[in-house]
């Protein structure tokens, strides 16, 4: 066979060998990656209300009217069995508006659509839960008495912890002082939570403060080890302010409230 060729003219020859080349590119180009895209989710405000309910509802203890906004942020993404190829990650590799996210970093779990919806779910009612504890241990209220229930069950995953934390730290102690937490602002932010007040990193840190600014929020709490990512597309007129746990992000919101230095990205 290599002898026969090998006697055919040159274009001849290159005409054989370009047939399965550019068989392989079009498979190339078509085939599924691992990759998922992503854009800005809905953002919720932890202090108001959900479906016709109160996304924060506390019983044993009095319970303040406030005022502002504390909106958890989300991002949203193309499902697990969604097909990304090289032609739609050029199409928003580009686009600052969206980003291309490696799929076991967004759906870590693994699993088949319905199973990581329920997976996200289940964690979702874990961050409330800690939540729940983290800001009843700042506030030095004993769970026995003070009962908390969250009802934002429809959005998965565990990033809205530190904002319900400091919904129920406005809710029943608001500044401190007798003011809002929020200051009468609109503030937004994202990172998990532990039931020692830790504040842990997230992801998509970069689409949520688009989705923030979007909605109307003027500062953002974000997780102190993702302050570069949170500055790479950070929106005009939208500040930054790192924390690490639910104490930093109180001292923080009371220290905009007076006017005084806060922590910056």
């Amino acid at each position: 066979m290599l002898s026969r060729l090998s006697r055919l003219p040159r274009s001849a020859a290159l005409a054989v060998c370009a047939v399965p080349v550019l068989g392989l590119f079009a498979v190339a180009v078509f085939a599924p990656l691992p990759f998922v895209i992503a854009q800005p989710g809905l953002t919720a405000d932890v202090l108001g209300e959900r479906d016709g309910k109160a996304v924060i509802a506390v019983s044993g203890a009095p319970a303040r009217q406030t005022t502002g906004q504390l909106r958890m942020t989300t991002i949203q993404a193309t499902g697990p069995s969604t097909t990304v190829n090289l032609p739609d990650l050029l199409d928003n590799w580009f686009d600052t508006s969206r980003a291309v996210m490696p799929k076991e970093v967004v759906y870590s779990s693994g699993g088949t659509d319905k199973e990581i919806e329920e997976h996200n779910l289940e964690e979702m009612a874990k961050s409330q839960s800690t939540a729940a504890q983290a800001a009843l241990g700042y506030l030095h209220k004993d769970p026995k008495d003070v009962k908390v229930e969250l009802n934002l069950a429809d959005v998965g995953g565990p990033s809205a912890g530190l904002l319900f934390s400091l919904g129920i730290v406005d809710k029943l102690d608001g500044d401190g002082s007798g003011g809002d937490l929020t200051g009468g602002r609109t503030i937004a932010g994202t990172g998990t939570i532990g039931a020692d007040g830790a504040v842990g990193a997230v992801g998509g840190v970069a689409l949520k403060t688009q989705a923030a600014r979007r909605d109307g929020a003027t500062v953002f709490l974000v997780p102190k080890a993702e302050c570069s990512d949170a500055q790479s597309e950070l929106p005009e007129g939208l500040r930054l302010v790192p924390v690490t746990s639910l104490t930093d992000a109180v001292s923080a919101l009371r220290a905009l409230n007076r006017g005084e230095p806060a922590p910056s990205c």
